[in-house]
């Protein structure tokens, strides 16, 4: 075992604090602010919003200025907070007051650091797995003297100043890159990326309604050709239900999605297994417009497999998700035989009329998303868009040759934006990994020197236990 640091104590964190422990109504309480799992940022000790307590019906746990929550659901969450006010929590945080022994502003980022986080998480297993103090009492610290605690708070919390406002920088830089993605899709499906090619090839191209006639007689013949009975069309595309949509060159032109598929294509619905033939790609498996071939289920069922097969150019749309994930694509490149199950869409374009990466992206547009979100069907925790909805989404129509260009320069625009994104969560990484081992550095007392003036954490525990014993006496006599 390693030497102490001076003046230090190791002792399991049920020896040095005990929850408070005080439910109330918050019908007692209607001005407070109540604070619920969702109100509290992983991993940053940030507290990002809260709602009044009259709205709340159930008991909830009461907190004062400066006590400590800890989120005991989903431990690996990393919920930890320390409000400046008075309020009511959620039954789902233990709350931790500050005493002789440990102060809060200690606690709170040791319960912070990555050795308590991984302690806790494999405490228990599921879905949900939630932590009670009798498990996490048991967890071993090193307690050093309370003059130190506050030496080392004053230091980390001048290192994580700065360190925050790096992070903060590279977020926002963030969040900037994503509006430009979207501002770069927007123009791409306006024909603004292409004006000077439509310039140079204005002698050779259709206007609008010439080649929507041909795009519409492709179609008929396609479903001619494959015998396909049961392929609806889509409705009627009006200027008054879409009186929202960008105006177009004239060559380009706006229709339903429908218009350029011989229809859609439900995946399968039966059981995957952890062994099997071919895999069989899910939604999880729809990351950034391409597929993850990582975490796959697979099947050896010949009847599915033929009737599923995906074929190079195929898109898949994920039709159930959360609201924010519901309607995103992938482009399936022939990467390995693969086929789709149930929660996806194949969208069975027309090839000679349409360019696969081209629908693929245009569906992860910001025009896309709008119409999607104007038509999902809303549940609990889940949205769907089903493949009716789906034909008739707004699409816009050009020559093949120049979807091509539009996909040629948003390839190479879209991959300087991948490439910063994955520079700045490279950048984002470091900073957490750093932010950890100034924690590291503080629980293990190498952050800040010890002061040999400062009395052990070992004397505060005798007097205290010393006070204790006294009033335990007292209570006797009396």
């Amino acid at each position: 075992m390693s030497e102490l640091p001076q003046g230090w104590v190791k002792r399991h964190l049920s020896d040095a604090i005990s929850p408070r422990g005080e439910k109330v109504s918050p019908s007692a309480f209607p001005h407070y602010t109540f604070l619920g799992m969702d109100h509290v940022e992983s991993q940053t000790t940030r507290i990002i919003g809260g709602v009044p307590a009259s709205e709340m019906k159930s008991n909830a746990s009461r907190f004062y200025a400066g006590d400590v929550l800890y989120g005991r659901l989903r431990p690996y969450l990393n919920k930890v907070a320390q409000p400046n006010f008075d309020g009511l929590a959620s039954a789902e945080f233990i709350v931790f007051p500050n005493n002789q022994l440990l102060q809060t502003d200690f606690l709170k980022y040791r319960l912070n650091a990555l050795d308590f986080v991984r302690f806790s998480s494999h405490l228990n297993e599921g879905d949900r797995p939630r932590v009670s103090f009798d498990q996490i009492g048991n967890f071993q610290l090193l307690i050093p003297p309370i003059k130190e605690q506050s030496r080392i708070v004053a230091k980390i919390e001048e290192l994580f100043s700065e360190l925050d406002k790096g992070i903060e920088s590279l977020k926002t830089a963030r969040e900037q890159l994503k509006i430009y993605r979207q501002a770069v899709l927007k123009h791409a499906f306006e024909g603004k990326l292409t004006a000077q090619w439509r310039e140079e090839h204005k002698n050779n191209l259709e206007i609008a309604d010439e080649l929507l006639v041909h795009i519409k007689r492709e179609r008929d013949n396609q479903i001619k050709k494959f015998g396909k009975t049961r392929v609806k069309n889509p409705r009627e595309f009006t200027d008054e239900n879409f009186d929202w949509l960008s105006d177009l060159p004239d060559e380009w032109g706006w229709e339903r999605l429908g218009w350029i598929t011989c229809g859609v294509e439900y995946g399968t619905s039966a059981k995957s297994r952890e062994i099997g033939d071919i895999p069989v790609l899910r939604m999880g498996n729809i990351q950034n417009m391409r597929f993850d071939w990582a975490d796959l289920v697979y099947t050896s069922n010949k009847e599915e497999i033929e009737k599923y097969l995906l074929q190079a150019g195929d898109v898949l749309f994920n039709r159930t998700n959360s609201p924010e994930l519901v309607g995103k694509t992938a482009l399936y490149r022939g990467e390995k035989p693969a086929i789709f199950a149930g929660y996806l869409i194949r969208i069975n374009h027309l090839d000679g009329m349409v360019d696969s990466q081209y629908l693929n992206l245009f569906l992860n547009s910001h025009i896309a998303k709008q119409y999607g979100n104007r038509v999902k069907t809303d549940g609990v925790n889940q949205s769907n868009i089903n493949g009716e909805k789906l034909i008739n989404y707004p699409f816009p129509y050009c020559t093949l040759e120049e979807q091509k260009q539009v996909v040629a320069i948003l390839d190479e625009r879209l991959s300087v934006i991948d490439q910063t994104e994955n520079d700045i969560l490279y950048q984002l990484q470091k900073a957490e990994a750093l932010r950890q081992s100034i924690l590291k550095r503080a629980f293990s007392g190498k952050l800040v020197a010890q002061n040999p003036n400062d009395e052990p954490a070992s004397v505060l525990l005798e007097r205290i236990k010393g006070e204790k014993d006294d009033s335990k006496k007292k209570r006797n006599v009396a």
